[in-house]
């Protein structure tokens, strides 16, 4: 982690010279990052084109990211948009099934793709004399998705293998489910980004590709192009290889159901395959680009970001209680969660843990946070700030997430000074608008040893 370096370098440079180091100053001008540069435009058939010329390294980035995550799921076919990720590696008019990346890997590139609950995203990082290739790969796959019914049933059981090793085997891996279970009751962030087995087992191929028709359309994508490579050129190439990808035969559905608010608060025991007892505190907060997100960013890094935040010295290194504490809040496109997790300690109970993870919660609604706390996390967003715009990856990704889930690239920039302006009041009145009693779920999780049925069996 860049953190961890920069005080190992830090360390050794104090070491070296025999000094002591200095004082900590009560307050830092901080570095402004540069601004993006950029260009944008909209094709004929709705795609929206964003390039940054950077050409300070001789290589390009192109991302194209659709607006379609697992909350555009329909019920019964959760973990459709994971799944269909893997689908836009199979093959196109033009590409051979799994020759996507083979292309990229041999001109020395690379390509990959990610799902989340609001989008997906596809890239490749290439020498810059290889960005038609690039683009000609996207554009094809867009136009002319070949699904196959043998691809598509090898696709799904990589993902249910998938599921078993990162949800279903590790001792804690089912927390998210239980907690988002628990705490939605419709909108479909209630469901991960994995899917349940059951509709995995259920898809059709029909599903399939009715969702590439239906959102793997140019009016539903943002193609980002970052590095090293001419505007004029590019745009040229765009339109050559893009601009004849038709337009969406019927509009992107946008009708997700909103949750309706918490007004009592939640309390459920659930018994899994762990080794110890978890305990799980859940709010609802709002959600990315609203006003109150903005300290709601500065609470997580106080209550749960590291070893030094409120929640793990509290419960980890003073009272004793907990294994481990953890947490953080979900600030997504549509409002979301935030949680904190902690492993209960041998000889302690739930209930102790539980109490003390509400009192922290309380504690930021009832008193300010230090200047310290303040600054330090002012800190941290500047440097994290600065570090996520090093690379052309980088750039690329901060201008999607700007168009995709603000649709405003000027957030990119500005957001900036947003969080340099945050007072301590803010984050005290988030708290308060945020944590409160009728909001809360409460979870625990008990080693299914413990449930009334082991007890009955013994």
């Amino acid at each position: 982690m860049p953190v961890s370096v920069n005080r190992l370098v830090a360390a050794g440079l104090a070491a070296a010279l025999l000094l002591s180091p200095p004082a900590l100053a009560p307050a830092v001008a901080r570095e402004r990052p540069n601004p993006l540069v950029y260009t944008q435009t909209k094709l004929a058939n709705g795609l929206w084109v964003i390039l940054n010329e950077d050409h300070s390294t001789p290589i390009v980035h192109v991302s194209v990211t659709y607006h379609v995550g697992s909350k555009n799921e329909r019920p019964g076919r959760t973990g459709f948009a994971h799944l269909f990720e893997h689908l836009m590696f199979q093959g196109s008019k033009n590409v051979a099934q799994d020759a996507h990346q083979s292309y990229i890997a041999s001109i020395g590139g690379e390509s990959n793709a990610s799902t989340n609950e609001d989008s997906t995203n596809y890239w490749e990082t290439v020498p810059s004399h290889f960005l038609p290739l690039a683009l000609w790969l996207e554009a094809d796959r867009m136009a002319s998705l070949k699904v196959e019914d043998a691809a598509f049933r090898r696709e799904r059981e990589v993902v249910k293998e998938e599921r078993r090793q990162r949800i279903e085997s590790p001792p804690y891996g089912r927390l998210p489910e239980i907690v988002y279970d628990a705490a939605f009751t419709t909108h479909p962030y209630k469901h991960q980004v994995i899917g349940s087995m059951v509709d995995l087992e259920a898809a059709r191929i029909e599903d399939v590709r009715d969702f590439f028709e239906t959102y793997y359309v140019p009016e539903n994508a943002v193609l980002v192009i970052a590095g090293d490579f001419d505007a004029t050129e590019t745009m040229a190439m765009v339109e050559k290889y893009f601009g004849r990808v038709p337009k969406a035969k019927k509009p992107v559905p946008r009708d997700i159901p909103a949750e309706p608010p918490q007004s009592t608060e939640r309390r459920l025991t659930v018994y899994e395959d762990v080794p110890l007892p978890a305990v799980v505190v859940a709010h609802h907060i709002t959600y990315d680009g609203h006003p109150d997100s903005y300290p709601l960013h500065i609470v997580n890094k106080v209550l749960s970001d590291g070893d030094s935040s409120r929640i793990y010295k509290s419960l980890v290194y003073e009272k004793r209680i907990a294994l481990a504490a953890f947490g953080g809040g979900n600030i997504i496109e549509h409002p979301n969660l935030f949680f904190a997790t902690a492993i209960v300690q041998p000889g302690k109970t739930p209930d102790e843990v539980i109490t003390a993870l509400i009192a922290e919660l309380d504690r930021l609604r009832t008193e300010p946070i230090s200047d310290r706390e303040l600054d330090r996390t002012k800190n941290q967003f500047a440097r994290d700030y600065i570090l996520g715009r090093l690379t052309v990856k980088d750039k690329a990704e901060m201008l999607a997430h700007a168009a995709v889930i603000h649709n405003d690239l000027t957030t990119a920039d500005g957001e900036f000074d947003i969080f340099l302006n945050i007072t301590k009041a803010d984050v005290q009145r988030v708290a308060k608008t945020y944590f409160t009693p009728a909001t809360r779920t409460v979870i625990t999780i008990l080693p299914r040893s413990a449930s009334p049925t082991a007890e009955a069996k013994r």
